[in-house]
């Protein structure tokens, strides 16, 4: 009997089918693309809802975000170390805090209660209050609405140059409480050293303030009338450095040490101590 002969295995081969078109990336880029764009609507309304100096310390990160802005220009020398600003620069940082100020509703309608003036110290800006409080809530050393305005546009001009600033803070006669733990001294002294801590928050370097000093109702704006509120002042002296090339011209009215300190003890940090309150003396710088 002859053998079987066996069939060859069958054998079938099949082709991979390709992927469909939909299992490309593109939609992955317009889904990035859009919630780019929701990114970008949900931080124009949150801006939208935050106060003006969140609206101007942001605005300022993204026009400097290194802070490096004071360290360009004309007030950095050839070894990287600022150098005060001339006379003539005074002058315009004058003007262009005048000029800012105008441009700003909330503050155009106060011009008259804001003072900047040339010295022989240097350039001199008084914040003046008036019966009601203007620029801090009445009797207290926080700052208005006004008051943090008005600071965080003199920080973004201040914070660009190299010059020490000087900040006082002055009452009127009236007794500020029958606490003896509590009076014009250390009012005057917190009022000053408020607006400090928000020019610090808005870019103001923390070594550029040298001097933080409270005068109570020792240093009068109108002598005459020890009870007019405009005697109430918080005043920031940028300083005419030793540096600085020229005296500036003799003010009227004023005396040559710019009526607040002399210029030896100038550069030397000040705190008045707590015992001094209420002591009804001149606390010398």
């Amino acid at each position: 009997m002859p053998p079987q002969r066996t069939q060859p295995p069958i054998i079938i081969k099949r082709k991979p089918r390709p992927h469909a078109h939909y299992h490309g990336g593109a939609w992955k880029v317009a889904y990035a693309d859009f919630m780019t764009a929701m990114m970008a609507l949900f931080i124009v309304l949150w801006m939208m809802n935050q106060s003006t100096r969140i609206k101007q310390a942001v605005a300022g990160y993204f026009n400097d975000p290194h802070g490096t802005a004071a360290l360009l220009g004309t007030t950095v020398n050839g070894t990287g170390t600022p150098t005060p600003i001339s006379n003539t620069d005074l002058n315009a940082l004058k003007n262009r805090i005048e000029q800012e100020i105008k441009a700003k509703k909330d503050l155009e309608k106060l011009a008259k209660q804001i003072e900047i003036t040339i010295t022989p110290e240097g350039l001199r800006i008084e914040m003046l209050e008036d019966k009601n409080g203007t620029f801090y809530k009445s009797g207290s050393a926080q700052l208005s609405q006004n008051g943090q305005e008005l600071l965080a546009l003199l920080a973004s001009e201040l914070k660009t140059i190299p010059n020490h600033l000087l900040i006082e803070g002055h009452t009127d006669a009236t007794q500020y409480s029958t606490n003896a733990d509590y009076t014009n001294w250390e009012l005057s002294t917190d009022r000053a050293n408020a607006a400090r801590r928000l020019l610090q928050q808005d870019g103001v370097r923390h070594d550029q303030v040298t001097q933080v000093r409270g005068y109570a109702d020792q240093m009068l704006r109108v002598p005459s009338n020890p009870f007019d509120p405009s005697n109430r002042r918080v005043t920031i002296l940028v300083k005419n450095e030793p540096g600085a090339p020229a005296k500036l011209p003799a003010v009227p009215g004023l005396a040559q040490d710019g009526s607040t300190t002399s210029a030896s003890a100038s550069t030397a940090a000040m705190k008045i101590p707590a015992t001094a309150a209420g002591s009804g003396k001149k606390i010398s710088p």
